[in-house]
């Protein structure tokens, strides 16, 4: 299918999105159960972890050090929590062991994503020591990237600007993501430092990314001595615009430091993002976004469904930190974006889509890389989100 049929058939499939019937945790987790069993069966080696399709169909899978390795057994982990099968469990331990290097790697910011989604859920769930000392090892090699001059984790090792200009210390606002993995370091080890380096990176981001509509460029460069050089948005549509998995990012980011720190700060920055984000004139009815909220070619533009799914579950955990009507406006936002997920406009059929629970999301469309297709991360945000509104609606 070529990239206007696909966005043309997502826009079709609003009609069935407008009428989702009410949203049933048990039955959507069930299926994700069923179709991530068939993912692990259609692989013969863990060697390369489940990640994406490529153009023509066939499975993307990348290897450990690839930023999105640890969402498969995050995933696995998830539904394993959720149903009890001891066979999800043994998928998540089988899924996750490939990963353990990668405690050592000290070239990415990406280790929240690679080591708490996977070794973090899975130590929640089963206290296995082994896990924990990876999680602590990674945590230090992930403050290796923090420079005190600066006051950020470094993202990238070097950035080229649209214009071709090289930049050294790239921050992306994805980096607000990692911060919950150096919380729970801190807490585990009783390291302050790691603690202390989620404030100043938060702060430091909360400075110089986010435009004054709530809105967050993608990246921001720095000088040595923390002094801004660039802000741009390097996976969205253009330098100004908001690209719609960035807002997702940090929305989450700031309910997790509000969550960690009780700061009130960081309350009023994500109820700043989720404000914008839900009143943009170019949000769909569906509330699953376009892969930029500026795009030129809307309504003929790609949706991004792991946009669509982070913002849900970030939501959900916000609305329980917003009393009164806005509260329950954010939880009415998150609701509806996850009924439209489990609705077939997004949502695969059985044994379909690569085994990926979701369709229609965007990587890094500037780049022609992981348009229109399943994305790991996605599924796992569906799924958590999933969770969570179960919870809170027992």
């Amino acid at each position: 299918m070529n990239k206007s049929l696909a966005a043309l058939a997502v826009a079709a499939g609003l009609v069935i999105a407008a009428k989702a019937p009410s949203l049933v945790p048990k039955a959507e987790l069930l299926f994700a159960e069923n179709q991530l069993t068939l993912a692990d069966k259609a692989r013969t080696s863990t060697e390369k972890i489940p990640h994406s399709l490529n153009a023509d169909g066939s499975l993307r899978d990348m290897k450990s050090d690839w930023w999105c390795s640890g969402f498969f057994g995050g995933n696995l982990w998830y539904l394993y929590e959720y149903s009890k099968n001891p066979a999800m469990k043994a998928l998540a331990e089988k899924w996750t062991a490939p990963i353990t290097k990668e405690q050592y790697n000290t070239h990415t910011h990406d280790l929240g994503f690679m080591l708490y989604c996977s070794f973090g859920n899975g130590y929640r769930l089963t206290k296995n020591p082994e896990y924990k000392q990876v999680l602590l090892t990674g945590a230090k090699s992930l403050a290796t990237r923090f420079d005190p001059k600066v006051g950020l984790i470094k993202s990238w090792d070097g950035f080229k600007s649209r214009d071709g200009k090289r930049y050294e210390y790239p921050v992306i606002i994805d980096n607000m993501m990692n911060l919950e993995f150096l919380f729970w370091a801190a807490k585990e080890s009783g390291d302050k430092s790691l603690y202390n380096i989620c404030i100043t990176h938060a702060d430091n981001t909360l400075k110089n990314h986010f435009r004054p509509d709530g809105s967050s460029y993608h990246v921001v460069c720095y000088g040595p001595n923390g002094e801004v050089l660039l802000r741009t948005t390097h996976q969205g549509y253009a330098q100004e615009s908001a690209w719609a998995r960035g807002q997702a990012w940090g929305l989450y980011g700031y309910t997790v430091m509000y969550r960690e720190t009780k700061d009130k700060k960081y309350l009023a920055q994500a109820q700043k993002i989720a404000d914008f984000y839900l009143s943009h004139p170019n949000l769909p009815a569906d509330k699953i976004p376009y892969w930029d909220f500026n795009a030129p070619n809307i309504p003929n533009e790609e949706r991004d469904a792991s946009a669509g799914a982070i913002t849900a579950s970030a939501l959900l955990e916000l609305s329980g930190y917003t009393k009164g009507a806005k509260g329950k406006e954010y939880f009415a936002a998150a609701e509806k974006m996850l009924q439209s997920l489990s609705t077939p406009a997004y949502k695969a059929n059985l044994g379909e889509n690569g085994n990926f629970v979701l369709k229609h999301s965007v990587g890094h469309k500037p780049g022609n890389s992981e348009i229109d297709v399943p994305l790991v991360y996605a599924d796992y945000y569906y799924i958590e989100g999933l969770m969570r509104y179960d919870k809170l609606k027992k």
